[in-house]
């Protein structure tokens, strides 16, 4: 099969299966695994090129609605006739369900399944360390700095916090993504800052520039030196990678309790 993916977790999800050579086109933003960095370019995630993916004559085409604005992406698909499937996932158990769709479209779902239960059981596993940890710090997540956004209750983050023992200080709110403001952060006084800014590399941000903000130098997080720059790339992607990030958050906090 001829497989276009035009978005990172898509592209990732098609890893996890072992078919990266099905592929044979991806947005700009996938950068994983090194394989895909060498295949055509089909532009950026909210504005891909539709006569490029149409060239290339996919057996099927992997969209995403995962970030706003992806709709023009679908109508353009539906205007150029081309084969596709939907992937949105907000929560860890809706990947799993991913992974074994994509597993049947391309015609493995034996496969799929194995890797989706995989998956799953290893989450359980996370599941079962985290209930022995007592205190469970918390965290806040920001997507992005102006206008602030993060993660919600409706999100793989907070499933995420929790399983790597600790909890989102947004998770009362029902949102997969919220915008809130500085000093609502403030009132909620993260004991942790995780900084992943989405489509933004570690070497740009600067946490620094969180100090300057109004009333933030009297938070827990920024008083015991907790602002962390996590990769974006294992954060905020739906995808199996996702517990790459899980294992690096749970070595972070684990540092932090040892402080």
């Amino acid at each position: 099969m001829r497989i276009v993916s035009i978005c990172p977790s898509n592209t990732e999800i098609v890893a996890y299966l072992g078919q990266t050579d099905m592929l044979v086109g991806v947005d700009n933003y996938s950068d994983y695994p090194d394989q895909v960095k060498q295949l055509p370019k089909l532009g950026p995630d909210l504005s891909i090129d539709m006569e490029k993916v149409a060239n290339l004559k996919p057996d099927l085409v992997l969209a995403s609605l995962s970030v706003p604005g992806m709709e023009k992406n679908i109508e353009g698909l539906k205007e150029t006739g081309l084969p596709y499937i939907i992937l949105n996932a907000n929560h860890l158990y809706e990947i799993a369900d991913d992974i074994r769709r994509v597993g049947k479209e391309l015609h493995i779902e034996k496969e799929g399944n194995k890797k989706a239960d995989e998956f799953l059981r290893e989450i359980e596993e996370f599941r079962t360390m985290a209930q022995k940890i007592e205190h469970k710090p918390s965290l806040y997540w920001e997507w992005w700095p102006k206008p602030i956004f993060t993660p919600g209750k409706s999100n793989w983050l907070t499933e995420i916090s929790e399983l790597a023992g600790a909890s989102n200080v947004f998770e009362s709110e029902s949102e997969a993504s919220v915008q809130t403001d500085w000093e609502e952060v403030r009132k909620r006084n993260p004991d942790h800052i995780c900084m992943v800014w989405v489509g933004v590399k570690e070497d740009k941000m600067n946490p620094d520039l969180l100090k300057k903000r109004p009333g933030w130098m009297e938070m827990e997080a920024v008083k015991n030196n907790r602002i962390h720059v996590l990769e974006e790339s294992l954060f905020c992607r739906p995808s199996p990678r996702l517990l790459e990030g899980l294992r690096k958050l749970k070595s972070v906090l684990e540092k932090g309790r040892q402080a």
